[in-house]
């Protein structure tokens, strides 16, 4: 890359300054780290080429998150549906933990057992801040289906036994909260 070019400077300050964050973002659509940086690396060559395009950099991340989604989409349709035909799921391999707390580690393995479109809801709506119309936009899908994935995703989660009771999961928006029990 030439460096002497306004264009590919710019470029490379860009992936600089936002690339662990959207680092973390591609981590939380997939399932694994290696497949995040995958990921990431084609949705900032799409950007790339897209460079000269886009007019508002302040919506950048928008871009590379929306580029994140569209290419995860498309492994999807041609990887097809991931089927688990057992009630036990199989041992997933424990990451060396020493640099994260437990409680992240078990969220993301929990986060990594859900399928793919409902831990995307999920990182689109508590990671990205996305609202439920944005979401589905992004993934090419009704609101009410978004409502729906995120519901049985939340109810998942809370049934993980990984999890434990402890650990505290938002409600969607818009859902009532719990009465106090008395």
């Amino acid at each position: 890359m030439n460096m002497d070019n306004p264009v590919h400077k710019e470029f490379a300050e860009y992936v600089i300054r936002r690339g662990p964050a959207l680092l973390r973002m591609a981590r939380g659509l997939t399932a694994d780290p290696t497949e995040a940086e995958d990921l990431l690396q084609t949705a900032l060559a799409q950007t790339y080429l897209a460079w000269d395009r886009i007019q508002d950099r302040a919506a950048l991340d928008g871009y590379v998150r929306r580029a994140m989604v569209n290419i995860r989409i498309s492994w999807w349709r041609r990887r097809g549906p991931e089927v688990h035909p057992t009630a036990d799921p199989p041992d997933l391999p424990v990451e060396d933990c020493t640099r994260r707390s437990e409680l992240r580690d078990c969220l993301h393995r929990a986060l990594c057992r859900l399928p793919d479109r409902q831990r995307t809801t999920l990182v689109l709506r508590y990671y990205a801040d996305l609202s439920d119309a944005q979401i589905a936009e992004h993934l090419g899908i009704s609101v009410g289906t978004v409502k729906s994935t995120v519901s049985r995703a939340v109810t998942r989660l809370r049934g993980d036994a990984d999890l434990g009771q402890d650990f505290p999961i938002p409600r969607p928006r818009g859902y009532p909260t719990r009465p106090p029990d008395h």
